[in-house]
């Protein structure tokens, strides 16, 4: 998954009920009841239903993106629907105040359905699958509140398949919203030796199973629809910069209460912590930097499955290990380091999007990113013009990046400007939104011709049998 951190989202209503969510009434009953006013426009727009395994509160990854448009949606008139799990990403374990068979919450005028699936506490292909497998049949089992639409956030993508049949069996059209893509994921990380054309052929049928599909980035359009063959209709619509770093500046106070001296250059990754980060290079570094007697200190904040792994790799005085932080104070750390660091495994190229640089250019810090050079990392920090771009995989290059930036303030003030400006120019949210209500009206649009289509007998590969709830 990609990795951010903390995207804060209000509760005003919870039920730690075993009863799924109650249909509301449909249309011509609110209408009967006299609705008027704000309500009365929320009740007659067209309802859209997310399905997928992360969610806000959860601080990192896909959470926040599928949590702040779900949440920009109902802003807007939407009436929003989210059938999801408890939060347990990227801990692992489900979060303290949360748990139970089904709950249901209100956020940011979302309904918002949580069903318990397994959480694995391993991190094979095969727990993963599981834990897929679990909250696709509860997904697909649960309410759903009739909707117009219905947007499956992949991943995960076998929960999403089976939720795509319900969808199809019920004539709703559907939207995919690809963040990562799983065919190159196994490919580039060597997880699965066998079975690869198996996952090909699911993310395929998946896609073009669809009305539309949402990808994050051009790149990802391209391997969609040449490597996968996709023929469903690709619309890109960036993720944007959710966390509010302008002018939080550096706190010294924070520094010192973390043991950063004033004489460190604390170059920070932020996000999960897991196998494609490939952090083995960080640890690497600091004790290259410590080899040195470098200032550079190496700073891990966040979470993941590989973490445990990495301490073990043995304590250095320029490494440190931060837990995740809560809101305020993450924004504060961020914007109190000196470099911020992208960091992957090499091989890595087109994989994934990390949505941490949403974040890191909003800061008007430099960026490293130590990252494949055909990557697709390695192409949006260099159109950011964010920082330095060394090879995956080399320590010895990212402590040189890091002494380089130190050495030239100036440098590095640029850097951080050229990346907040590329943030305000591409990366903000009412261009997302817009966008992905275009892909909506599409789908809806889309939906209808189908079933007009199916009712005067015409063939199409949209033609699919309509059943009423």
């Amino acid at each position: 998954m990609t990795g951010e951190w903390r995207l804060g989202a209000r509760s005003s209503r919870v039920s730690t009920s075993p009863e799924t969510v109650e249909e509301e009434p449909a249309s011509a009953t609110d209408a009967a009841v006299g609705a008027s006013g704000g309500a009365a426009r929320r009740r007659t727009a067209p309802r859209v239903l997310f399905v997928g395994i992360n969610y806000a509160p959860e601080p990192t990854g896909i959470a926040p993106y599928t949590g702040g448009m779900a949440g920009a949606l109902a802003a807007r008139g939407w009436r929003v629907q989210v059938v999801t799990t408890h939060p347990h990403y990227p801990w692992w374990k489900v979060q303290d105040g949360y748990g139970g068979w089904t709950r249901t919450e209100t956020r940011d005028l979302v309904d918002v359905t949580r069903l318990r699936h397994y959480v694995p506490r391993r991190h094979t292909m095969v727990d993963r699958a599981l834990s897929e497998l679990t909250f696709g049949l509860r997904a697909t089992l649960a309410r759903w509140h009739r909707p117009d639409t219905v947007v499956l956030v992949s991943p995960a993508m076998i929960s999403s398949r089976l939720a795509a049949v319900r969808a199809a069996l019920t004539g709703v059209p559907t939207i995919v919203w690809v963040q990562d893509i799983y065919t190159l994921g196994a490919r580039e990380t060597g997880a699965v030796s066998h079975g690869a054309q198996g996952i090909a052929a699911l993310e395929r049928g998946l896609m073009n199973s669809a009305d539309r599909v949402v990808a994050i980035h051009d790149r990802f359009r391209r391997v969609l629809q040449e490597d996968l063959s996709v023929a469903t209709p690709v619309d890109v619509v960036r993720n944007w910069s959710h966390v509010k770093t302008d002018g939080a500046g550096r706190d010294s106070a924070l520094r010192r209460e973390l043991g950063w001296g004033d004489e460190d250059v604390v170059v920070l990754h932020a996000g999960n912590i897991g196998a494609k980060q490939g952090l083995e290079n960080v640890v690497d570094a600091s004790i290259e930097a410590a080899r040195r007697g470098s200032h550079v200190k190496f700073v891990l904040l966040g979470d993941g499955n590989q973490r445990p792994a990495l301490e073990a790799m043995g304590a250095c005085s320029r490494l440190q290990f931060l837990d995740p932080l809560p809101d305020g104070a993450f924004e504060r750390a961020l914007a109190s380091a000196d470099i911020l660091l992208v960091n992957e495994r090499p091989g890595l190229t087109e994989m994934a999007v990390p949505s941490k640089l949403t974040t890191y250019f909003a800061t008007g810090l430099p960026v490293i990113a130590a990252v494949d050079p055909s990557s697709i990392t390695h192409d949006e920090v260099c159109a950011a013009g964010a920082g330095p771009c060394v090879a995956a995989g080399d320590p010895s290059a990212l402590v040189d990046a890091a002494e380089r930036l130190a050495a030239d303030p100036a440098g590095a003030q640029a850097f951080g400007q050229a990346a907040r400006s590329y943030r305000d120019a591409h990366l903000g949210i009412d261009a997302a939104v817009a966008s992905f209500e275009a892909t909506l009206q599409a789908a809806m649009v889309s939906g209808r011709r189908a079933a007009a289509g199916a009712l005067a007998g015409s063939p199409s590969r949209r033609h699919r049998p309509v059943l009423h709830h």
